[in-house]
């Protein structure tokens, strides 16, 4: 059982929100024991937990107006708005390389939830088990509907885990989280609603009836889950960080100059909050690593 830890939600560009917060995060060599996240949130995941100073920052900004980052052209070829060859291979193997022998001698228990397309239901794959397959199943949870192609693995037709399981706050309590610390990448008050694209849903997927029923009652599962948050938080059982200022970016915005200024809100968020963070997590033993003098919430 782990007594504190921190809950990612995906939002495609928005993301990049909660980049800057865990940018703040690995400046103050601050690492949770549990962390879980969907979609963008397991992306700046995986790099927080690789202890990768910017590399969020570089790849999401910085490779923005490369050509297959996000292409229209693309989408109607391999039906991919997002270039997940590019994400999720050529950039972490090659053009900014992500540090998989950090990441696997981590000790976070790192958790990355999917959608079963058969099921509709979320799976879940940590890190301790799948660390060498990290960048598929990665690309799975963001693999948004409409947007990518189904990823095959582990026996399992996977998508998006945003869908199921958008803000996986109850995951994190089953596990035996005591004190969860959620990012979110929307402001107070936003509540998803309804989608128009019932018919596109039931024709392009017609094969995954679990899916086509997640999809549907997407909006449904996602403003469930932000009233339950937002009544824990009023019990003063989770400490939530959440964009202040009026989003001015979508899910796939393109430009460097908002996308940097959301990155700088997160960070900036983090540091306007971490001192009562602090004192939310009631005076947290430290442990120091010998090496990494690193501050861990136990």
């Amino acid at each position: 059982m782990e007594k504190s830890g921190l809950v990612l939600e995906g939002g495609g560009m928005r993301g990049v929100y909660t980049a800057g917060v865990l940018e703040f995060f690995l400046e103050k060599h601050m690492f949770f024991p549990y962390i879980i996240g969907v979609s963008a949130g397991a992306c700046n995941a995986a790099s927080y937990v690789s202890r990768q100073h910017g590399r969020n920052q570089k790849v999401t900004i910085g490779y923005v107006n490369h050509p297959d980052y996000i292409s229209y052209k693309n989408l109607f070829l391999k039906k991919e708005l997002f270039g997940m060859d590019l994400i999720f291979d050529k950039i972490p193997n090659e053009l900014d390389p992500f540090d998989f022998q950090a990441f696997t001698a981590a000790q976070e228990n790192f958790i990355i939830g999917t959608t079963d397309c058969k099921t509709g239901e979320p799976v879940y794959f940590n890190k301790e088990s799948y660390a060498r397959d990290i960048l598929t199943i990665i690309r799975a949870s963001s693999s948004l509907p409409f947007m990518a192609p189904i990823i095959n693995f582990a026996g399992k037709a996977l998508m998006d885990g945003g869908i199921s399981d958008p803000i996986p706050i109850k995951k994190a309590i089953k596990d035996g989280v005591e004190k969860s610390v959620i990012i979110l990448t929307r402001n107070k008050g936003y509540r998803k609603k309804k989608s128009s694209l019932s018919k596109l849903t039931r024709y392009f997927y017609k094969e995954y009836s679990g899916l086509i029923n997640a999809i549907e009652n997407r909006y449904k599962i996602y403003n469930e889950t932000l009233d339950y948050i937002e009544q824990l938080e009023n019990e003063g059982k989770v400490f939530i960080i959440r964009p202040e200022q009026e989003l001015q970016v979508g899910r796939v915005e393109r430009s460097p100059i908002k996308l940097t200024q959301l990155y700088e809100q997160g960070y900036d968020d983090a540091f306007r909050l971490y001192d009562e963070l602090g004192a939310w997590i009631s005076q947290p033993e430290y442990s120091i690593g010998k090496s990494s003098r690193e501050a861990v919430f136990t």
